[in-house]
C-alpha cells in the first residue's frame, strides 16, 4: 500500500512538469510550422522578383570542408524562431562571457538604483508566472519531505533521496529545455530553464537538510559536503543560467531550514549552513559581478545567523558566524585572501568631500561590518567569562583588521567600526555591569581575590591600541595613530564612568591600571617621535593620553586640592610641551584640562567643598590654578588663540570664584541661632555678585579684542557670567531690598553712616561702574551699550531715592507711609537732577540731554502739582508755590540760554 501511495505522488509531481514539457513540445511544432509557411513564402516571393540568373562559366570555389567557427559559435545560441526567420545570433562566446569588471572609480551606487527597481517591477509585471512557478515547484520538492515524515511513508532514506531525485530532475529538465530550445529573452522558452534548476537547487538543499535535522542520518561532515555540492552546483548552474536562478538557489536555501520543520530547536550547524548561503552568493558575485547577488547573500545570512540565534542556537556562536561573515564579505569578492580594496575608503570621500563612491566590494564589506558589529553591540550572551564573550569578538575584528587590511585604502576606515562598537559595549552591558558591581570588596566573602573581569577588557583595549599603533607605524597613516591613542584611554575612562571598578579592585590596583596605560602611551610616544624623526601629532596624541591617565590616577589617589593642584600642573605641562617641541595638539589638552578644572571648581567638589574645608586649602586650590594658567600664559607660543583665551577666562574666574567663597564663608555665621545670616541681604548679595559682574565685563573687554571661535568663547563666558551677577542684583532690587523689609528683620536693616552705607554698596557703586565702563565694552553693539548705561543710571537713581528716605527714617525704611518733608526731599532731588541734567547739555553739546532734563522738570512740576500740592495749606503752601516758580524760571533761563549758546556755537553733537 505504502509504494501505491508513492507512486501517486510521484505521478503527482510529474504531471506539472509534464504539462509544462508538452506545452513547449507543441508551441515548438507550431512555431516551426509557423516558420516553414514564412520561408516558402518569403522563397516564393524572392522568386518573382529577382531578374533571370545566367549560369556563369567558372566554377564556384567549392566550401570548406572544415566547419565555420563563426557559425559553430552560433548553433547553441539560436532557437528554432531565428533559425526559421534567418535572424542572426549573438555568438556563444558573447551570450556567454562574463561581463567587463567594474571600474575602481564609480560614481554612482551598483544596487540601490531607481532604474534597477524599475527593472525589476517591470519584469514581474511581465513574467510573474515563472516566478510563481519556480516557488510553486520548489515548495513541491519540500513539502514531498514534509508528507513523508507527517504519513509515515517509506523510510527516511528513500525520502531524503527522492527529495534529491526530484530537485536533480528538475535541474536535468532544465538543461534539456535549454539546450533544445534555448534561454533567450526573445525564446518562447524563456526563464524556464531557470525556473525549473531554481526549483531543483531548493528542493536538492531541503533533502540534505532534512537527513539532517529530521531523521540524523548523517553527521555534520556528510551535510556539509553536500550542502557544498549542492552550493558549487548553484554556482556552477548560476554562471551559465544567470543571476535569476542564482538568487532563487540563494533564497531557496535560506528558507530550507524554516520549511523544513523538525520539531526540534535550532542547533549551531545551522550558522554554517548560512555562512556557506552567504559564501555561495558572493562567489557568484565574484565572477560573474552581479552586485546585487552579493547583497542579497548577505542580507539572507545576516537575517538566518539572527534567527537562528533567537531560535535558540546559541549566542556564542552567533558571535562568531558574524566575525566569519565579515571575513568572507572582505575575501570572496577581491578572489584573494589578502584584502587590496581599491581607495579611496568611506571616511576619507565624507572628510575630504569628494565626488564619487567607494568602490562596490568597499561598499559591501562596509555594509555588511556595520550589521556585524551592531549585532555583536546588542548581543547578550551570559554572565562572567561568556559574557566577555562580545567584547572579545569586537576588539578581535578590530584587530584583525588593522593587521590584516593594511594593503587595502579602500577599507582603511573600517577598524573604526568594530573599535566604536567595543567602546559602545562598555556601556551598552547593563547585564555585566551589574554582576561586576555585585562582587564589590564589600559583598564578597572574605579573603577572595577580585574578578579578572575589567582587567581583561583593559588587555583588549590594549591589544587594539597595540594593532592600530602597529598599522601605523607601518605607513598606515594618521588614522590607526588615532585610534591607538583614544581606544585603551577612552576605554579605562567608561569603566570608571559606569563600572565603579575602585569599589571592586580597591583604589589604589584600580589607580595602578591606570598608571600602567601612561607609561604605555609614554612608550608609544617615544617610538611614533622616533619614528617621525621629531615629536609630531603622533607623538602628541599618545603624550595626551598619558597626560589624561595621569590625571586619572591622581583622582582617584588624591585629596581634592590636591587634584586640582596636579591637574592645573597637568595643564601647565601640556603648554610647555607645546612650547618646546611645537605640538598644537597640547591645546586640546588644555582646553579639556581647563573645562575640567573648571568643573572641580564648580561643582565637583566646587563650592560645597570651599564652603566647609579649611580656608588655606581652599586658597590654596584656587590660586593655585590661577597661578597656573598665569604660568601658562607666559609660556604659551604665539598663535594658540583659543588656548590663550581659555586660560585667560580661568585665570580670571579662579580668584572671582575665591573672592565669592571667602565674602560668603565671612557673611555666614559659625552659629545660625545667635549669628546673623548676611548673604541673604542686599548688600550680601551684591557682594556676591560683583566678582561675577568682574568677570563677565573682563570676558566682553577682551572679546572685543579677539575674533572667530575665541570671541564666541569669551561671548558665551560673560553671557554665563552675567546671568549669575543678574540673578544676585535682581534679588537685591526684589525681596532683598530694604524698602521691603516692613519687619525688623535684621537682614533688612541699613549699615553704616549716610551717604556711605550699604545702599551705596549695594547700589551707587554698582550703577556707577555700568555708567562709566559701558562705553568701554566694544564687544556689545551700541544698543547693547546704551542699555547698561539706562541700567546704570536706573540704579543710582535707586540709590538716590533710598538714601533720601534713610535720611528721613533711619536704619529701618520699610514703611509704607511717605513723610512730607520727604515728598519735598525728592522734589528738591529731581530740580537738581534736570538743573544738572541742562548743565551737561550745555558742556556736551547735546540735544537729547536737553530734552532729558526738560522732561525731568516737567516731571517734577506734575508731581508737585498732582502729590505734594494735596499736602500743603497755608503759608507752607504759599513758600512753597513761589519757591518753584522762581526755580522753574531760572531752569528756563537756563534752558534758553543754553538753546541760544548751542545755536552760536557749533552744531549739537547728537
Amino acid at each position: 500500500m505504502d509504494a501505491i501511495i508513492a507512486l501517486v505522488v510521484l505521478v503527482a509531481l510529474a504531471l506539472p512538469v509534464g504539462v509544462i514539457v508538452l506545452f513547449i513540445t507543441q508551441s515548438g511544432l507550431r512555431r516551426r510550422l509557423q516558420s516553414a509557411e514564412a520561408r516558402l513564402a518569403l522563397l516564393e516571393a524572392a522568386r518573382e522578383a529577382a531578374p533571370p540568373v545566367v549560369e556563369s562559366l567558372t566554377p564556384e570555389p567549392a566550401p570548406a570542408s572544415g566547419p565555420d567557427p563563426v557559425s559553430e559559435g552560433r548553433i547553441a545560441a539560436v532557437t528554432p524562431w531565428e533559425r526559421a526567420l534567418g535572424t542572426p545570433s549573438a555568438p556563444l562566446s558573447a551570450v556567454d562571457a562574463p561581463p567587463a569588471p567594474q571600474e575602481a572609480g564609480q560614481d554612482r551606487p551598483l544596487v540601490l538604483r531607481a532604474d534597477r527597481f524599475a527593472a525589476l517591477a517591470g519584469w514581474l509585471r511581465e513574467n510573474w508566472v515563472y516566478a510563481v512557478s519556480a516557488l510553486s515547484l520548489a515548495l513541491a520538492g519540500v513539502f514531498f519531505v514534509q508528507y513523508g515524515v507527517e504519513k509515515g511513508l517509506l523510510p527516511p532514506p528513500v525520502r531524503v533521496v527522492l527529495a534529491v531525485l526530484f530537485g536533480a530532475g528538475l535541474i536535468v529538465a532544465g538543461e534539456w529545455v535549454r539546450r533544445r530550445w534555448g534561454d533567450d529573452t526573445g525564446a518562447a522558452t524563456a526563464y524556464l530553464p531557470s525556473v525549473f534548476s531554481g526549483a531543483g537547487i531548493v528542493a536538492i538543499f531541503a533533502g540534505v537538510t532534512a537527513g539532517r535535522l529530521m531523521y540524523g542520518l548523517y553527521g555534520p561532515g556528510p551535510t556539509f559536503a553536500g550542502l557544498f555540492l549542492t552550493s558549487a552546483l548553484a554556482i556552477w548552474l548560476g554562471w551559465r543560467h544567470g543571476p535569476f536562478l542564482a538568487a532563487i538557489g540563494l533564497i531557496g536555501a535560506a528558507a530550507a531550514p524554516f520549511l523544513v520543520d523538525g520539531g526540534a530547536a535550532p542547533t549551531p550547524i545551522l550558522y554554517a549552513h548560512y555562512l556557506l548561503v552567504a559564501a555561495t552568493g558572493l562567489a557568484i558575485d565574484a565572477w560573474r559581478r552581479w552586485a546585487w547577488i552579493s547583497v542579497l547573500a548577505l542580507v539572507l545570512a545576516q537575517v538566518g545567523l539572527w534567527l537562528m540565534a533567537m531560535g535558540g542556537a546559541g549566542l556564542a556562536a552567533w558571535g562568531w558566524s558574524l566575525v566569519a561573515l565579515v571575513v568572507l564579505s572582505i575575501i570572496i569578492p577581491e578572489r584573494a585572501l589578502i584584502p587590496g580594496h581599491e581607495g579611496p575608503s568611506t571616511l576619507r570621500i565624507l572628510v575630504k568631500r569628494l565626488k564619487v563612491w567607494p568602490t562596490f566590494p568597499v561598499r559591501l564589506a562596509l555594509g555588511n561590518l556595520v550589521a556585524s558589529t551592531l549585532f555583536l553591540v546588542l548581543l547578550v550572551s551570559g554572565w562572567g567569562a561568556e559574557g566577555l564573550l562580545p567584547f572579545f569578538l569586537l576588539a578581535g575584528l578590530a584587530v584583525l583588521l588593522l593587521i590584516w587590511a593594511g594593503r587595502a585604502p579602500g577599507l582603511e576606515d573600517l577598524p573604526l567600526l568594530p573599535a566604536a562598537g567595543f567602546l559602545a559595549k562598555l556601556v551598552l552591558a547593563p547585564g555585566q555591569i551589574y554582576a561586576w558591581q555585585s562582587l564589590a570588596i564589600d559583598q564578597r566573602p572574605p579573603e577572595s581575590s577580585a574578578p579578572w573581569t575589567v582587567s581583561l577588557l583593559i588587555v583588549a583595549a590594549g591589544a587594539i591600541t597595540l594593532a592600530a599603533a602597529l598599522r601605523s607605524l607601518r605607513g598606515g597613516g594618521l588614522l590607526p595613530a588615532l585610534i591607538a591613542t583614544l581606544a585603551a584611554p577612552v576605554a579605562i575612562l567608561l569603566l570608571e564612568f559606569f563600572w565603579a571598578p575602585s569599589a571592586v579592585l580597591g583604589t589604589g590596583l584600580w589607580a595602578a591600571h591606570a598608571m600602567a596605560l601612561a607609561v604605555g602611551m609614554t612608550l608609544l610616544a617615544a617610538v611614533f617621535a622616533k619614528a617621525d624623526g621629531q615629536p609630531g601629532r603622533r607623538s602628541a596624541w599618545a603624550v595626551l593620553s598619558a597626560l589624561s591617565l595621569i590625571a586619572l590616577a591622581l583622582f582617584l589617589l588624591t585629596t581634592a586640592a590636591a587634584l586640582t593642584l596636579a591637574l592645573a600642573v597637568l595643564l601647565l605641562v601640556a603648554v610647555a610641551l607645546d612650547r618646546r617641541f611645537t605640538l598644537p595638539e597640547m591645546g586640546w589638552f588644555v582646553q579639556v584640562g581647563a573645562a575640567v578644572l573648571s568643573w572641580r571648581l564648580v561643582v565637583d567638589p566646587g563650592l560645597d567643598w570651599g564652603m566647609q574645608a579649611p580656608l588655606s586649602q581652599v586658597a590654596l586650590a584656587y590660586l593655585g590654578v590661577a597661578a597656573a594658567c598665569l604660568a601658562g600664559l607666559r609660556l604659551l607660543p604665539a598663535g594658540r588663540a583659543l588656548p590663550k583665551a581659555v586660560l585667560e577666562s580661568l585665570g580670571l574666574a579662579a580668584p572671582v570664584l575665591l573672592v565669592n567663597l571667602v565674602l560668603t564663608r565671612a557673611m555666614i555665621p559659625d552659629d545660625p541661632t545667635t549669628g546673623i545670616d548676611w548673604t541673604m541681604s542686599h548688600w550680601g548679595l551684591i557682594l556676591n555678585a560683583t566678582p561675577w559682574a568682574v568677570l563677565a565685563g573682563t570676558q566682553l573687554w577682551r572679546a572685543g579684542a579677539s575674533a572667530g571661535l575665541t570671541r564666541w568663547l569669551r561671548l558665551g563666558l560673560a553671557s554665563v557670567a552675567a546671568l549669575i551677577a543678574l540673578g544676585g542684583l535682581a534679588m537685591a532690587l526684589g525681596p532683598a531690598n530694604p524698602l521691603f523689609a516692613w519687619s525688623e528683620n535684621p537682614a533688612g536693616r541699613i549699615l553704616g553712616l549716610p551717604l556711605l552705607d550699604t545702599l551705596v554698596l549695594a547700589y551707587g557703586l554698582p550703577g556707577l561702574a555700568l555708567l562709566l565702563l559701558a562705553p568701554r565694552l566694544v564687544a556689545l553693539p551700541a544698543r547693547g551699550r546704551l542699555i547698561l548705561r539706562g541700567a546704570g543710571a536706573a540704579l543710582l537713581l535707586v540709590w538716590a531715592v533710598l538714601e533720601i528716605r534713610r535720611l528721613w527714617w533711619g536704619d529701618w525704611i520699610g514703611a509704607q507711609d511717605v513723610m512730607q518733608g520727604e515728598l519735598y526731599s525728592y522734589t528738591l532731588a529731581m530740580l537738581a537732577l534736570g538743573a544738572a541734567l541742562l548743565w551737561q547739555a550745555l558742556a556736551r553739546r547735546s540735544l537729547h540731554l536737553q530734552r532729558l532734563a526738560m522732561a525731568v522738570i516737567a516731571l517734577t512740576v506734575a508731581k508737585v502739582f498732582l502729590w505734594d500740592a494735596s499736602g500743603l495749606s497755608g503759608l507752607t503752601r504759599v513758600l512753597s508755590f513761589a519757591g518753584l516758580g522762581l526755580s522753574l524760571a531760572g531752569l528756563a533761563w537756563l534752558n534758553r540760554w543754553a538753546r541760544g549758546a548751542m545755536a552760536q556755537g557749533s552744531e549739537p553733537r547728537d
